[in-house]
């Protein structure tokens, strides 16, 4: 076992956010910033929807219950963004299509 392994503490101190990040501080001292574009809910959330955060996952993740998002310090260092929507499913802010979108659609398949 490395001496990282046995110092690291990756539960989560604090979060912050400027207009374009995220910055997790974590208890070993480092701080985690990423781009905010990453996390699409949390770009779309408002100020006060983002200060409503809680420490989850025994320390370890980082949940807002306002937009039900959840993110962990793993996926953090991994440097990994908000996995994309698959195909077949519609994205939680996008509505049904309108009255112009359902036509051309109906025209299409004649």
């Amino acid at each position: 076992m490395g001496i990282l392994a046995l110092t690291a503490d990756e539960r989560v101190a604090d979060v912050k956010f400027t207009r374009d990040t995220l910055s997790v501080a974590l208890k070993d001292g480092r701080t985690i910033i990423v781009p905010l574009a990453w996390y699409p809910r949390l770009f779309s959330a408002t100020a006060a929807e983002r200060k409503n955060w809680q420490v989850a996952g025994g320390g370890y993740g980082i949940h807002w219950p306002d937009i039900d998002e959840d993110l962990s310090t793993e996926g953090l260092l991994r440097g990994a963004p908000a996995p994309r929507a698959e195909k077949g499913h519609v994205p939680i802010n996008v509505g049904p299509p309108n009255k112009a979108e359902r036509r051309s659609r109906r025209s299409r398949r004649k």
